[in-house]
């Protein structure tokens, strides 16, 4: 999904930039003059912040430290606020979506060949075929243990049950954009739209006529490519894709969402939906559970009155809940 450029020349600015393995963009109504550069320094350190506390690919983070602890028992390091806040919204997640978006899966993507940042892994060759769907059959289900995961603020920790290593990618990115599209707004007293990747928060009023939203599988393809542009006046949307950070391992085609029943990368039926929700966070929460879900997504959505738009390995595209046609 990427923000879709400005309608009238000079009425938004627009800024993007790598970071957390995908790409940043930032636009903001502006003001006659320049840039303000105090919006920009207030997204980026929020950005900066999440990477330092919760990134599974950075040694020196909290979560690696986290991850890294051994003994007997629970595991356990003194955690600061935003890796607390962060371990508890994958836990919300795992609750919200009956254990269908999992963060304790971090062990089992290392197993398949995720150990590093996705640009270092072999990648598919483009236009390779998705996964055909299939119904999961489990002969050994994977045993669920997010419901052992503990967070304390006095004393400020997060321990870990044994041999459980923690993923939190997807929903840490969501809360690092709600929470850069805040604090540029506060920044610059201006309405803020923030992206990573296919997670846009927003905070602030939004400019006339709303924000423009251009939804498609992959979000580096840009406003031209195949999907929707849709305009939302406040809160967020999220996208979660089947069809991007694919890798090769072992001679198998990989995707970074798995089946917590099987630990295995999801086999369709969708290979994008999208969710529209007050916050980020729960957009993202709500798009991957329906990606994991299967064909009871569209229930699942409903019963959570969620906007939403659900796109079939074929390209057949569903919308429900208010989202428009």
């Amino acid at each position: 999904m990427t923000a879709a450029t400005a309608r009238r020349p000079g009425e938004l600015y627009t800024e993007t930039w790598p970071a957390l393995g995908t790409t940043v963009v930032l636009r903001y109504e502006r003001r006659p003059g320049p840039p303000d550069p105090a919006i920009r320094v207030a997204v980026q350190r929020e950005i900066d912040a999440i990477d330092a506390a919760a990134s599974r690919f950075r040694s020196d983070s909290e979560l690696s430290r986290l991850n890294a602890a051994r003994g007997p028992g629970p595991r356990a390091i003194e955690a600061g606020p935003l890796l607390r806040e962060a371990v508890r919204l994958a836990v919300r997640a795992a609750d919200a979506s009956d254990g269908a978006v999992d963060p304790t899966l971090g062990a089992r993507l290392v197993t398949l060949g995720y150990d590093r940042d996705w640009h270092e892994l072999t990648p598919v060759a483009a236009g390779a075929p998705l996964p055909s769907p299939t119904r999961i059959v489990v002969h050994r289900r994977r045993e669920s243990r997010w419901q052992e995961i503990e967070v304390s603020d006095t004393p400020p920790r997060v321990a870990l049950p044994d041999a459980v290593e923690l993923d939190l990618g997807s929903t840490a990115k969501a809360l690092a954009a709600d929470r850069a599209a805040r604090a540029g707004h506060e920044a610059g007293g201006t309405g803020v739209l923030v992206s990573l990747g296919g997670d846009i928060a927003t905070a602030g009023p939004a400019p006339a006529g709303g924000w423009a939203i251009h939804v498609t599988d992959d979000h580096r393809d840009g406003p031209q490519a195949p999907g929707q542009t849709i305009t939302i006046a406040s809160g967020a949307v999220a996208t979660s894709s089947i069809t991007t950070r694919r890798w090769i391992h072992d001679g198998r085609s990989m995707h970074h969402i798995l089946d917590p029943r099987s630990g295995e990368p999801v086999r369709g039926p969708w290979r994008t939906v999208s969710v529209a929700a007050a916050d980020c966070s729960d957009a993202n929460i709500a798009s991957t559970a329906a990606v994991v879900l299967g064909d009871a997504a569209p229930e699942w959505l409903a019963e959570h009155a969620l906007p939403a738009r659900l796109v079939a390995l074929d390209g057949t595209v569903r919308v429900q809940g208010g989202w428009p046609a």
